[in-house]
């Protein structure tokens, strides 16, 4: 527990000094972790007979962020358009490669790098309104409000669960979950998530704020339980070692990967992206 704890002090401290460092250095962070998660997936997925091109999916996954940071929704379609071009490339002249080590390839870039791109989008909320003190960090302190209120959520749901759970969520995909955490987990979400219209430049009421908690604090178990039924059908307990006391990189962002883009689509709907 006490290397847990360190570790996740860690991650905290170095996730603040990043996303408030402003957007570009934000958007290398996730660029950063898109590769490694990438890197992280497509491990596991080796060890069941798939045969993944790490290196143009790992490189693709790190390249999301980056081009929607420089270049807006066209460069994601640029970056995915070249992305499928070379992976088809290397399936015609690599004869070992089968279409479904191309849809792994695939998948395993969007599902972690154009899923992490969601928060560049959101970072953006507060300096549309440049009538405000400071947008740029205010909209550091949205995504990191994104991103706590997932920790949150995971943090209350392992407590609780693991000392007040009875009732099993999902026992053959994750056996620890249990109901009893997902209520728990939620209500921490939906209490960070009401502090989002404190934000200045973010114009969401109340309710949008409620639902957006109730709406995230869903998708991360979902996350959650999505890394899980990977990890169980690769026969792996974590995606790596990398962090003591919590497994890999994607074991960390596998509810966050999913709750940003849940955050970008309902922030928008809610009136807070223009």
């Amino acid at each position: 527990m006490s290397r847990r704890v360190v570790t996740g002090i860690l991650i905290v401290v170095v996730t603040l000094a990043f996303v408030l460092a402003g957007p570009l250095m934000t958007a290398l962070f996730l660029a950063a972790l898109s590769g490694i998660c990438a890197w992280e997936f497509y491990a596991m997925l080796r060890s069941d007979a798939k045969l993944p091109n790490e290196l143009i999916g790992t490189v693709s996954a790190a390249l999301y962020p980056l081009s929607y940071y420089f270049w807006g929704f066209s460069g994601l379609l640029s970056l995915t358009t070249v992305f499928v071009l070379v992976l088809l490339i290397w399936y015609v002249f690599y004869t070992s490669a089968r279409i479904t080590d191309v849809a792994v390839t695939l998948f395993g870039a969007l599902y972690t790098g154009l899923m992490l791109t969601s928060l560049i989008l959101i970072r953006q909320i507060p300096a549309d309104q440049p009538d405000f003190f400071l947008p740029e960090v205010w909209g550091g302190v949205l995504v990191l409000l994104v991103i706590f209120s997932t920790f949150a959520n995971d943090a209350a749901a392992f407590f609780v669960g693991s000392k007040l759970g009875r009732h099993k969520m999902a026992p053959r995909i994750s056996p620890n979950k249990s109901w009893e955490g997902f209520l728990a987990g939620l209500a921490a979400s939906v209490l960070l998530w009401c502090l989002v219209p404190l934000i200045p430049g973010v114009h969401i009421s109340w309710l949008w704020a409620i639902g957006g908690g109730i709406l995230c604090g869903w998708i991360g178990i979902l996350g959650d339980l999505v890394e899980s039924r990977i990890k169980r059908s690769t026969g792996h307990k974590d995606s790596s070692n990398l962090l003591a006391g919590h497994g890999g990189f994607l074991d960390r962002c596998d509810s966050l990967l999913l709750v940003g883009a849940a955050a970008s689509i309902l922030l928008r709907f809610a009136g807070a992206i223009g």
